[in-house]
């Protein structure tokens, strides 16, 4: 949006060099309009740069204009602080992810002012656009040329240009000499790392650079040589920074740690780009390539989805590594291990019965929406945690941790045989869903129907009235919202997974295990013994913890809080649901059987399965693919491989294998849980 005359000749008369700082601001902001203009809508950059020429053109044609232009020129260089753009812009203003992405926030929500001396601000001003990256890049060198000598061609600006670029090279590296200083990476460094004190050597060698420039110039031997002995001090530091990876991947991921490394790694990238700059024998080319990147940079820094992305992509990993160990767990790959799952699925089932009733229980309570919430979702928090506990399983709960080890197998697909190992733990994992399913279902119902059936006996009331049974039935059809509400359950399946990745690597990130082994005040209260025990068992613990805590927390109380904003949002969870129309048909009778409610309820059930696990292993497997940087792999053979072995052994999707495959103990010695 232009704010003068939007016509050349317009744009060169109004140019004013004694008008306020805001207006010549504005005049700059209007001309960088009508250049970038001469693209159209288009994203094709030679009509700018052929605008740019015919500015040159007229600039040349007025030799008065070009004097005007030198003394507005003095004045704006004169106003402004150019060494923070060159330095700061695209960084955060402290070297944290809270205070970058409030920064974003903020470029986002509030309005800029033209009227400021700060080029940081003002630049965004100036190329908005994300096009205006395009035309700079393709400026060539003869108009570069002309420009220098037509508007930016006097000592003035030669001495100008050196002393912003050595401004903005001292603010950079002292601010990678900060982080690198900063307790938190310190720490993290590798021995040798830390012993051979890299950033305590890059001030003095930037020092000796600097003083080189100033009495000898940029371009000497001299000062040459000092530039690549900045480089090769400042890819020093960054080695020494990088060993902090391998601290994090063993000891757990921090995004304020990753975001402070990265920083550091782009600022060391902004030092080289600066130092061509410096040292450049064509300083317009490089002047403007600089334009271009902090351009870019400009629009990349605009993106908060693009930060939260980056700086959180290794906890990401982490946790799709941690899922993909623990979903090892639950697929069977022989007869044994399927009958295992059978009954340890067959044990989760039996938990459920009473968590079914314990349900009923607390709804005949008539609490409020948020305290009976809560209630449901202590019920099935105390419920998940028993079952995880005594080793058994709850069938939902496997899709979204078996999908980060299935996206694993795809990280190596070069091999011969790699898409059938494939199809083989599709039919794997597939066939111990179907288990877990099974065993689960198998025993929840006729589990609650003998606890109804032993409330009967015993004289008590039922485990549900029949006005609430036949509510119950109609909650469940397929008829109603059923399908979204299995929908959203799987969502919450899978951000339980999520939740319990995350809380573990915050977990090993602070040294909680080791707090709870030897923190004196625990110790004195545990013991000794007890207090390392305490330490192992919530190590092995603590995601399952977490995992099973939340996804029963999020299943009681999110339907509250989806209710006070009127969205109407319910969970449906094929194990529980199971239970619950169980016990409505125990009430009702053997006459409940033949109503359409039945079996509308039925069809409910059958749909709620399967919605449950998709959705929970799809957007598992997506994190996954992300995480683990699968390159894309080849689905046409992938689909062909399934399709070939549905038609040829159809069974293998549905039964174990009689006998173990080879080395298939040795895959996975532990028994699924």
């Amino acid at each position: 949006m232009t704010h003068g005359p939007t016509d050349l000749t317009g744009l060169l008369d109004t140019l004013d060099a004694e008008a306020p700082r805001a207006r010549r601001h504005l005049w700059l902001i209007d001309l960088l309009a009508w250049v970038r203009a001469g693209m159209g809508h288009g994203d094709d950059p030679a009509g700018a740069v052929a605008r740019v020429r015919l500015l040159l053109d007229a600039v040349q044609a007025r030799p008065d204009w070009q004097a005007r232009w030198h003394t507005w020129w003095q004045g704006f260089t004169s106003t402004v602080d150019a060494a923070p753009l060159l330095a700061d812009y695209g960084f955060a203003p402290r070297t944290a992810f809270l205070s970058a992405l409030g920064e974003r926030l903020r470029r986002k929500l509030l309005p800029a002012t033209p009227d400021t001396a700060d080029l940081v601000t003002l630049f965004d001003l100036l190329l908005p656009d994300p096009r205006d990256t395009l035309w700079l890049k393709v400026m060539d060198a003869a108009t570069l040329a002309r420009m220098q000598q037509l508007l930016f061609d006097t000592p003035a600006d030669a001495a100008w240009g050196q002393a912003v670029l050595m401004d903005a090279l001292m603010y950079s590296v002292s601010q990678v000499s900060a982080t690198g200083f900063a307790s938190e990476i310190r720490v993290r460094m590798a021995d040798d790392a830390r012993t051979a004190r890299h950033f305590h050597a890059l001030p003095g060698v930037f020092e000796e650079f600097r003083h080189t420039v100033n009495t000898l110039g940029a371009r000497s031997p001299q000062g040459l040589a000092g530039a690549q002995t900045l480089r090769d001090q400042l890819d020093a530091c960054r080695h020494a920074t990088g060993t902090v990876y391998a601290h994090l991947d063993e000891h757990g991921i921090s995004v304020g740690i990753v975001f402070r490394l990265r920083q550091l790694r782009e600022r060391v990238l902004r030092i080289k780009h600066l130092l061509d700059c410096l040292q450049s024998e064509h300083p317009a080319p490089a002047a403007v390539r600089m334009l271009a990147q902090l351009a870019q940079v400009g629009q990349d820094n605009r993106s908060i989805r693009a930060l939260i992305a980056s700086s959180s992509r290794l906890t990401a990993a982490k946790v799709a590594e941690r899922n993909a160990e623990n979903g090892e767990h639950y697929i069977t790959r022989n007869a044994a291990e399927y009958r295992h799952m059978l009954a340890t699925a067959a044990g989760g089932g039996a938990v459920l019965v009473f968590t079914t009733w314990a349900k009923f229980a607390l709804a005949g309570l008539g609490l409020s929406a948020f305290w009976g919430g809560l209630a449901f979702g202590l019920n099935y928090a105390v419920s998940f945690v028993i079952v995880m506990l005594l080793h058994w399983t709850v069938a939902t709960k496997q899709p979204a941790v078996t999908a980060a080890a299935m996206a694993a197998r795809l990280k190596d697909m070069g091999t011969p045989d790699a898409v059938a190992r494939f199809v083989d733990e599709v039919a794997h994992l597939l066939r111990s869903q179907i288990a877990a399913i099974l065993g689960n279902l198998g025993v929840v119902i006729p589990g609650v129907l003998l606890v109804c059936g032993a409330l009967h006996l015993a004289g008590f009331a039922p485990m549900v009235s029949a006005d609430y049974a036949h509510h119950v039935l109609h909650d469940q059809s397929l008829l109603g919202a059923t399908v979204l509400y299995a929908a959203f359950t799987g969502v919450l399946l899978f951000a339980s997974s999520i939740i319990a990745g995350w809380v573990e690597n915050w977990f090993v990130l602070h040294k909680l295990d080791s707090a709870v082994a030897w923190n004196p005040r625990i110790t004195r209260w545990l013991g000794a013994g007890r207090a390392q025990r305490w330490s192992k068992w919530l190590r092995a613990h603590v995601s399952g913890l977490a995992a099973n805590i939340s996804l029963g927390l999020m299943l009681g109380l999110l339907p509250a809080f989806a209710g006070f904003f009127g969205l109407g949002l319910e969970v449906r969870h094929v194990t529980l649901s199971t239970g619950q129309v169980a016990a409505a048909i125990a009430t009702l009778g053997l006459d409940g059987l033949a109503t359409p409610d039945f079996w509308w309820a039925v069809a409910g059930l059958a749909v709620i399965g399967p919605l449950n696990l998709a959705v929970s292993f799809y957007l598992a497997f997506r994190v996954a693919l992300a995480a683990h940087s699968v390159v894309p792999v080849d689905r046409q053979r992938i689909r062909a491989a399934l399709w070939q072995r549905v038609r040829q052994a159809p069974a293998s999707f549905l039964l174990p294998p009689r006998d173990a495959p080879p080395g298939a103990v040795a895959e996975d010695e532990t028994p699924p849980r």
